[in-house]
């Protein structure tokens, strides 16, 4: 953590990281935490931190724009498995001054936010994540470190935003051609423009222009490849 950041945590808990993330020399840090009964203590632990606020909310269901102002911002998080990969699509597509993102997630999880196309992971997921932002697994975090231990492994992922997205398209667009062609998986690209109202002909038509083969299946297909489709939908 660079000194002089502005700090976002989602799950401050206790506010062991908390304060080593104010320890670090970051300028604010906003700790949000959900469990009413951790507040109590986490206040008293980040008492002596002047640049810690504590806010009690739900990550979840958060105004981000609201939340944060126009600054930069980094967001650091230990989330867990059934709301992690919703809070890191919200910060990404709501909170554009988050400019990076590290966060903790089920091994499971992680990978799908950084899987690129053809790997085994790969998802409607990764599609989304990869339209905002650049994200990589940088370490795995085996079950033994926690206490209680879980029966899953985790990762620690980190995403940056880039400055632009690297497609230009209709965003609208685009999600409804990637939601059809993940909607069944390994099935072919050919039947899911078919689900689009489009005839075989057309399908095959399209794909052809767009240089992908009719027998493609969508886990095979880039950021790229969909941003050709969804601009080339009649």
């Amino acid at each position: 953590m660079q000194p002089g950041a502005r700090v976002v945590e989602v799950g401050a808990g206790f506010g062991s990281l908390t304060v080593a993330i104010a320890a670090a020399g970051a300028a604010d840090v906003l700790a949000i935490e959900f469990d009413r009964g951790l507040l109590p203590a986490l206040e008293e632990i980040v008492a002596p931190w002047p640049a810690v606020r504590v806010l009690h909310a739900d990550a979840t269901k958060l105004d981000w724009p609201a939340t944060l102002d126009d600054g930069s911002w980094v967001l650091v998080a230990n989330l867990p498995y059934n709301v992690g990969t919703s809070i890191v699509l919200d910060v990404l597509a709501q909170a554009p001054m988050v400019g990076r993102l590290v966060v903790m997630v089920q091994r499971e999880v992680g990978e799908r936010l950084a899987a690129a196309a053809g790997e085994d992971a790969y998802g409607a997921v990764s599609v989304r994540v990869a339209y905002r932002a650049t994200a990589k697994v940088v370490r795995r975090v085996p079950p033994e470190v926690f206490w209680p231990r879980p029966k899953v492994g985790s990762v620690i992922v980190r995403l940056d935003r880039p400055d632009a997205p690297p497609v230009d398209v209709d965003e609208a667009r685009l999600w409804r051609v990637v939601g059809e062609a993940f909607a069944q998986r390994r099935k072919t690209m050919r039947n899911a423009l078919r689900r689009l109202e489009l005839d075989a002909g057309a399908a095959d038509e399209l794909l052809a222009r767009c240089g992908i083969a009719p027998a493609a299946r969508a886990e095979e297909l880039s950021l790229a490849d969909f941003a050709r489709l969804a601009e080339a939908m009649p």
